[in-house]
């Protein structure tokens, strides 16, 4: 019998990071629009939630500001919610689907949020060109100094 590979290493990044805040307080920073706006995007980047349903099918509308003052429009949907394990969306335009696990460790909480883009070729152009993978370094950084402001 014959097992195939579903080899996303060319198409995916992710950060793993233990955060000093219980899982809990992870969570509310992770599902609550008037938290996550306090943290939500890479250095330099503010965030207005417009919807946040979240339920499987629930749509996640936010607009980022940038530094240089443009707005960016982003549009989600909640595929699986598992509370206080896991989050699955789907992002649109670029197109990837987002996966954060929340793994409780006594009062730490160890997350893992990896971003699956539809195409090698759309990986490359987003991380090349607009920093992903250092947008999503930096948006776990910014959750921990959020997390930090909470405890």
């Amino acid at each position: 019998m014959m097992e195939l590979l579903n080899d996303t290493a060319d198409r995916s990044i992710g950060v793993s990071r233990l955060l000093n805040a219980p899982v809990e307080v992870v969570w509310m920073a992770w599902t609550q629009p008037e938290a996550i706006a306090q943290w939500w995007g890479p250095d330099g980047f503010r965030s207005t939630i417009h919807s946040m349903n979240l339920e499987p099918g629930g749509e996640w509308r936010l607009t980022m500001q940038g530094p240089d003052g443009k707005n960016y429009a982003n549009r989600s949907e909640f595929m699986e919610i598992e509370p206080l394990q896991k989050i699955v969306f789907q992002h649109f335009n670029p197109h990837y689907q987002s996966t954060i696990i929340f793994e409780a460790q006594e009062t730490k909480t160890l997350l893992n949020w990896t971003m699956l883009f539809e195409s090698a070729e759309l990986f490359e152009t987003v991380v090349k060109v607009f920093k992903a993978d250092e947008g999503l370094s930096q948006n776990v950084s910014k959750l921990e100094k959020y997390l930090q402001s909470q405890l």
